[in-house]
């Protein structure tokens, strides 16, 4: 774990050498992977990071997680209250009244968006570059939202399955109750990450690493890595060069 840290810690200062900016801001939710990210992160830049808590209709559960975190490891952090902005935003929006959980889907992706565009706007005024906590786990079944929480400069733990993350935790000293608690993006209460996949990180987890599991599991994740796939993707360009060349 020493050496993994170690690396993650200077990869993270190499890619923003690389891009000629002076450090990072990532998201601050209270859950492990971002709990994770910020200890890393602030190894990397202890000058120059910054973390950004941004409740939206949240678990005050949450902030305090994100508040023990920065007081356990001296992390600097902002946080950014995004009910107004939230509300602001719905109420001007149409709704599916046909459908509730059409609607709470939109309105969780928006939530996810709106932090999305926080993150940026603090980048842009530090000179910083977007830090994402998604893990190898999420990706590799879209579990984020598209120019949300999927919008980012950098994925130091896109590489790292859900149980590398748990370890690195235990490693990095935070808190049990943090690393106990069950993952959830926090979008609405009783979110949870594995009600919402329909499976658990585990199952997910023995599939990337052994690339085998019971049939009716390796089905679900293969549902959601084929409706998914755009969003691993970069936007297709239509292709003219045969029109373009006729002329």
């Amino acid at each position: 774990m020493k050496k993994l840290i170690n690396h993650l810690t200077q990869w993270i200062r190499d890619m923003v050498f690389s891009a000629e900016l002076k450090g990072v801001v990532l998201g601050m939710s209270g859950g492990i992977d971002s709990s994770v990210l910020a200890i890393i992160c602030y190894r990397a830049f202890p000058d120059n990071m910054l973390g950004i808590h941004m409740p939206c209709y949240s678990d005050e559960q949450d902030s305090e997680h994100v508040q023990q975190i920065a007081d356990l490891f001296a992390i600097p952090i902002k946080t950014v209250v995004l009910n107004n902005v939230f509300d602001a935003a719905i109420s001007v929006l149409p709704n599916n009244l046909e459908n509730p959980t059409i609607n709470r889907l939109a309105q969780a992706n928006l939530k996810a968006r709106l932090r999305m565009s926080i993150l940026y706007y603090f980048a842009n005024q530090l000179d910083y570059l977007v830090v994402g906590s998604s893990n190898r786990s999420e990706l590799s079944i879209g579990y984020f939202t598209k120019y949300g929480d999927g919008g980012v400069d950098l994925l130091p733990l896109g590489n790292l399955v859900k149980k590398q993350i748990w370890e690195l935790a235990h490693s990095l000293g935070v808190p049990n109750e943090i690393i106990e608690k069950p993952p959830s993006a926090g979008l609405w209460p009783g979110q949870t990450d594995e009600l919402e996949m329909g499976i658990s990180y585990k199952d997910l987890d023995h599939y990337l690493i052994n690339g085998s599991i019971n049939d009716k599991i390796k089905q679900k994740i293969e549902v959601l890595q084929s409706s998914s796939k755009h969003k691993r993707l970069p936007p297709p360009i239509a292709n003219l060069h045969h029109l373009l060349n006729d002329r």
